[in-house]
């Protein structure tokens, strides 16, 4: 956007809002593929307002990162923190993915999966891959305390199912990519549920 014959503009968007269409965007298209130009396109800004408020590009897409882990991704970390055990937690983390994936309101699929395929920075790549093995190293705890608790079997492979689970949720993202729809999903959680060991 020409800033000129705006006097002040700069300093006048709203940030939030701003902030909310880089989401969509890198959500969209990825890390790699959505240019500045992209986004001081989408964002109604012009390249000088982008970097006075939010740094360069890959300070604003982890910025955009956090936002996300906060709203439309935060659904693991609440189940893990409000539901009585490791299967309930799990069972409603795949039931709201099945949701929220397939969700017409935003693009499709999980942004913490899609934002860094094909992206030759590590510096992106690497944080990404870091938070997706800290969920599932967050459920890998939850199934494991339940282990001890005598809620599942002596013998579960807390590891295992924890990955089961990571890959369950990382694949319906990818599906859903591709066009699942939400009862397809739902469906595969249904069957991820059946494996799982009685306690």
């Amino acid at each position: 956007m020409v800033l000129s014959g705006s006097r002040g503009r700069p300093r006048s968007f709203d940030r939030a809002t701003a902030l909310e269409k880089a989401l969509m965007a890198f959500w969209e298209h990825g890390y790699e593929a959505t240019s500045v130009a992209d986004l001081t396109r989408l964002m109604g800004i012009g390249a000088p307002s982008l970097y006075a408020a939010f740094g360069d590009k890959r300070t604003l897409f982890e910025e955009v990162v956090r936002l996300y882990t906060d709203t439309y991704g935060a659904f693991g970390e609440h189940a893990l923190a409000q539901e009585p055990t490791a299967r309930a937690a799990v069972e409603r983390m795949l039931r709201v993915a099945a949701a929220e994936y397939t969700d017409p309101a935003h693009p499709r699929g999980c942004l913490v999966v899609h934002a860094a395929t094909n992206c030759t920075s590590p510096e992106v790549a690497g944080p990404l891959r870091e938070r997706r093995n800290a969920d599932i190293a967050a459920v890998e705890s939850r199934i494991r305390a339940d282990v001890a608790a005598g809620r599942l079997p002596a013998g579960t492979d807390a590891a295992a199912l924890a990955r089961h689970a990571g890959a369950m949720i990382q694949g319906m993202s990818q599906q859903a990519r591709d066009g699942a729809s939400r009862a397809e999903l739902e469906a595969l959680a249904e069957i991820a549920m059946s494996i799982w060991p009685q306690g």
